[in-house]
C-alpha cells in the first residue's frame, strides 16, 4: 500500500502531473477495467486465473520438489543413476528461463500432435512449465533442509529398529519441513507473480486482461489495477513469512539459552 501511495504522490508533483494521472489512475478507466466493460475483459475475474494457476501449480510442486531432494540424497552407488537425474533436472531447470520453458511446452508440444498431450488447455500447458521449473528451485530448498537436521537424529531413529525409509519419514521430513517453510513462502511469491507470464500462451489472466484494456482504451490504469491486485496477495504472504521467521528465530533462541 506504501508503494501506491508514493506513486500517487510522485504523480500528484511531478510536471504534467495531469496527464500522468489521467493516464495511469483515472478513476473511470480505473473502475472500468477493474468490473469489466462492454467487449473488455474484466481484470479482477481474470486475476482468479493467476489465483487458480498458482494454487493448482503450488501443490504439484510440493510434491514433485520432495521426490526430486529425497532422491538426490539417496546413498549408495546403486541409486546413482536416480541422484544423476535429479541433479541434471534441478541444473537445467533453475538455468533455463521461465519465459523460454513457456514457449517451449505451450507452442512445441502442441505442435508434435501426440495425441491429447498436444491438445491440452494453455492454462495447462502454463501450469506444467511453471511446475517443471519452480520444482527444481524449491527441490533444493527442500535438500537443504534435509541436510539441516543433523545425522544423530537418524542414527537414534535407526537404533529404534526404524528403517532408512521410516527414518526419513517420520523423523528426518517432518523436521526438515518445518524448518524450509520461511524460504518456501519466499519461493510462493515469485511463483504468484510469474503466473502472469502464462499470458505468453493466449491465456487472458490479469495482465493480459490489462493489456487488452490498455491497447483498447489508450489508457493505462488497468496496469496499475493488475498491479494492485498482485500486490493484495504477495504484501500479506511477505508479511507472514516474516513473522514465521521472527518466531523461529526466538525459538532457535529459546533452544539454546534452555
Amino acid at each position: 500500500m506504501l508503494f501506491f501511495a508514493i506513486i500517487a504522490v510522485v504523480v500528484v508533483l511531478a510536471p504534467g502531473s495531469g496527464v500522468v494521472a489521467e493516464r495511469f489512475f483515472s478513476p473511470q478507466h480505473l473502475w472500468q477495467s477493474l468490473v469489466g466493460s462492454e467487449g473488455l475483459p474484466s481484470v479482477l475475474r481474470a486475476f482468479w486465473l493467476n489465483v487458480q494457476i498458482f494454487m493448482v501449480s503450488e501443490v504439484f510442486i510440493l510434491i514433485l520438489a520432495l521426490v526430486i531432494a529425497v532422491v538426490r540424497g539417496i546413498p549408495g552407488p546403486v541409486f546413482f543413476p536416480f541422484r544423476l537425474v535429479a541433479v541434471a533436472y534441478t541444473d537445467l531447470f533453475r538455468g533455463v528461463p521461465l519465459i523460454l520453458v513457456l514457449y517451449m511446452i505451450g507452442f512445441g508440444v502442441p505442435g508434435l500432435d501426440l495425441g491429447f498431450i498436444s491438445y491440452l488447455p494453455d492454462v495447462a500447458y502454463g501450469i506444467i512449465s511453471l511446475v517443471l521449473v519452480y520444482s527444481a528451485y524449491v527441490a533444493e530448498v527442500y535438500r537443504a533442509g534435509i541436510e539441516s537436521v543433523h545425522e544423530s537424529q537418524n542414527a537414534a531413529a535407526r537404533s529404534l529398529g526404524l528403517t532408512r525409509w521410516q527414518s526419513l519419514r517420520f523423523v528426518v521430513l517432518p523436521q526438515a519441513i518445518r524448518r524450509v517453510i520461511p524460504p518456501l513462502l519466499n519461493d510462493f511469491i515469485g511463483l504468484q507473480k510469474d503466473t502472469a507470464l502464462v499470458s505468453v500462451l493466449g491465456s487472458i489472466e490479469a495482465a493480459r486482461a490489462a493489456q487488452i484494456y490498455g491497447a483498447s482504451e489508450f489508457n493505462y490504469s488497468s496496469y496499475v489495477v493488475a498491479a494492485f491486485l498482485f500486490v493484495l496477495i504477495t504484501i500479506p504472504l511477505a508479511r507472514f513469512t516474516d513473522r514465521l521467521i521472527a518466531r523461529d528465530k526466538r525459538r532457535r533462541e529459546a533452544g539454546a539459552l534452555a
